[in-house]
Formats: structure tokens, sequence, C-alpha cells
């Protein structure tokens, strides 16, 4: 099974009229981080927030050239969802969307906006994947799959003719897998293109289906997934991606969700970009050295930006801890007027910024008069936390670090 050169150019006819050829950013930032030209595939800012859309269009557009049809059903835990919806919408055709219970409530309303019918059922994307596969029985309508699929594959791999053409000096592209759509797109594609060009594959470490099996050389699913990484928590990938992925890509690697989470940190703060976390595993990738871009030209793929306000600060909170910016310590005082404030005063004169204060004076481990408080504060480091530690220490306090 392949799909030739022609069949991404053919893609990228279709969809130009409907899609944003999104733009190429290179990250002094990262760059400076890693010793690599990093650059920055914005597809977070692509019509309905994520790359999805590219693969959806193709597909009905496909459809649409070869006899038409009448309505189509998809399951998505997000992202694909609200492809299929605005691209059905375009085409004037009724759709019916099957969500996780777990989707993010941003990505089910997202959705509905674009008049498509949204049905939430079981925990995860292969659960609605079964759910959507019986409505599509009973209505005889079309299902549109959202990875494992030649249309939609080559429609997501338009992105790599779009790389190619704006930095054909690059040597390496990386990009989220879930189902493994997107990888195998791009990876067929620039392969065609220059052979030369590494195309790297990046999971969750808690959804690592696709890593398993490019390691393995083989089909591999895995029982149960546990990542933040909504849009990629995909138990069991497909047979056309991971055959495409073991043909093509260069590797696959996994990335944890603190990692993740302090990736979503630094593209908000230093790029300015709102990334979902299956769009920030390239930059937490890069970031952690799981490759090698030392002296060399990268393109990070930000598949997506959807991500739930809600979540945001959740998100935050983590990066922040994982950048050790956050510091969280138990001090246990004498409960007497005076002593939390002098506390307090000593954390300020180090330039700690108290984020919140909590008492514990039911602990059996404490005496009548003692209180147990614990302190977050943001610092400007692991150093400065350090810092702060040694000089509270160094006042007499016993620190217990949380």
């Amino acid at each position: 099974m392949d799909l030739p050169l022609s069949e991404f150019e053919l893609a990228a006819k279709r969809l130009a009229p409907m899609l944003h050829h999104t733009e190429l950013d290179l990250s002094s930032t990262f760059s400076g981080m890693t010793g690599g030209s990093i650059y920055l595939k914005c597809e977070n800012r692509q019509k309905t927030g994520s790359f999805k859309i590219r693969g959806a269009s193709n597909k009905i557009a496909a459809l649409m050239e070869n006899g038409g049809v009448s309505s189509v059903v998809a399951s998505s835990a997000g992202n694909h969802a609200q492809g299929v919806a605005c691209a059905a919408k375009k085409f004037g055709i009724p759709a019916t969307i099957v969500m996780p219970k777990t989707a993010p409530i941003a990505k089910v309303q997202a959705t509905e906006s674009y008049g498509a019918k949204v049905v939430l059922a079981g925990d995860c994307y292969d659960d609605a994947y079964k759910a959507a596969c019986e409505i599509c029985e009973k209505e005889n309508a079309t299902f549109l799959h959202p990875y494992n699929d030649l249309d939609v594959i080559a429609g997501q791999g338009t992105l790599g003719l779009e790389i190619v053409g704006d930095l054909p000096t690059v040597d390496m592209i990386i990009v989220p897998a879930g189902g493994g759509g997107l990888l195998a797109g791009v990876a067929a594609c620039v392969k065609q293109i220059n052979p030369r060009i590494e195309v790297i594959g990046v999971q969750a470490e808690g959804a690592d289906a696709i890593a398993q099996s490019f390691k393995e050389k083989r089909y591999i699913s895995t029982d149960t997934v546990s990542t933040i990484a909504d849009g990629i928590a995909v138990k069991a990938p497909g047979d056309i991606t991971v055959e495409l992925i073991n043909r093509y890509a260069d590797n696959v690697v996994t990335v944890t969700d603190n990692e993740i989470s302090e990736a979503i940190l630094l593209l908000m703060e230093r790029c300015k970009q709102i990334v979902e976390p299956s769009g920030a595993t390239p930059v937490a990738a890069v970031l952690k050295g799981k490759v090698d871009v030392k002296g060399k030209r990268v393109v990070c793929l930000l598949s997506g930006g959807n991500i739930d306000v809600s979540f945001i600060q959740c998100i935050i909170e983590q990066g922040l801890v994982a950048r050790h910016r956050r510091l969280r310590f138990t001090v246990k005082l004498l409960d007497k007027p005076g002593s939390l404030s002098q506390l307090l005063n000593h954390i300020a004169d180090q330039g700690a910024n108290i984020v919140s204060v909590a008492h514990d004076r039911l602990s059996t481990a404490l005496s009548p008069n003692e209180t147990n408080v614990s302190i977050t504060c943001e610092v400007g480091g692991a150093e400065h936390g350090k810092a702060v530690v040694s000089s509270l220490e160094n006042f007499g306090y016993t620190v217990t670090i949380n």
C-alpha cells in the first residue's frame, strides 16, 4: 500500500481555496535553547484550530467527485470532529459526530457551532469509534475515519508540501502522532520529495502504540491510554498508518505529560502561541533532547490549538512546577501571634512571590502550641528556589519540600 506524490498534490489543489497556508515561524528562543534552527509550523492557527480539517475536507471532496454522499458520521476526541463538521457544512452535507464523554467542552461546543449533531459516548476515542460505527450502519451514512484512510492521510500530508515549499533546506520535521494519519501523510509526502529529510514522530508516553509499532516493526495496539494530550490518546492506531510510518518515518519518540506541560507554558510565554497538549509534543521532544537538533534546520509541527480554557490554568501550573518556578514547602511554627508574619517576611526578602498559605493544626505529630504552614510561592527557577529554602534554614526553620 502506498500514496504517490501525485495524491498529495491533488489534495493540495482541492484544499487551496478552502484552507489557510499556515505560517512557518523561526523561534529564536527555542533555537537558542537547543543549538538548532527551530521553526514552528503554526497549524494551531488553521481553520477550526487544527490540521484535521485538511484530511476531512480532502475526503469529502474525493467522495463528491465520485458520485457524492448523503450524510457523514465521524468519531473524534475533538479536532477531527470540528474538521468534519466544518467540511460537511461547506459541502452542504449533514454530519453526526460521536465524541468521548471526556472530550473538552470547548471542542464539543465548537463542533456543534458548525451545525453538526454531537453524540457523547464512551471514555476514549476507541469507545466513540464503536458507537459511531453503530450509528453509521443504522442510518446508512458514510463513515469518515479520522486517520486510517488514504484520502484523509493525503489531506494531512499536504502539510509536508507546505513545509518543504516554504523551507526547501529543512533537515528535520517533527510531527505529533496518535492514530498516525498526520505522521504517515507528512512522512510519505516528504520522503518522496527529498529522502534526506528526517521525519520524526512524537507520542505521549501514556499513549505510545505507534512508538511500540515502529520499534517492533509490526502493528501493536495498547489496552489503555493515560495522557493529558487528548488529541493523540489512541489505543489502536490504523493499520494503514502504521504501515506507512514504518516505511517512511525515521523514528518515533515519546514525551511525558510534565514535558508537554512545560512546552505549552514556554510556547505561551516565549512564542505567544496557544497550543493544545498534542500539538506541543514536538517542542517537548526538542527541548528535552529526545531528538538531536543541534546545527539542523528543524520544523516542529504545532498540530492544533484547541485547548479548553478551564484546563489552561492546570497546564500552566504543571509547567511552572516542571520548570522549578513553583516552590511548595511546609514549615512547622509555634502557633502564636507574629510567627507567620515573620516567616512570610523572610520569604519576601528573598524575592519570592507567595501564591498561597495553608494552616494545619490537626496533625497528630504536632504539639498543641504548634502548626504546620504549607506555602506555595513563585520563584525565578531552581537556583532561586534553593536560595529561598537555604535562607529559611539559616534562620532556624525546618523546611520540608512538598
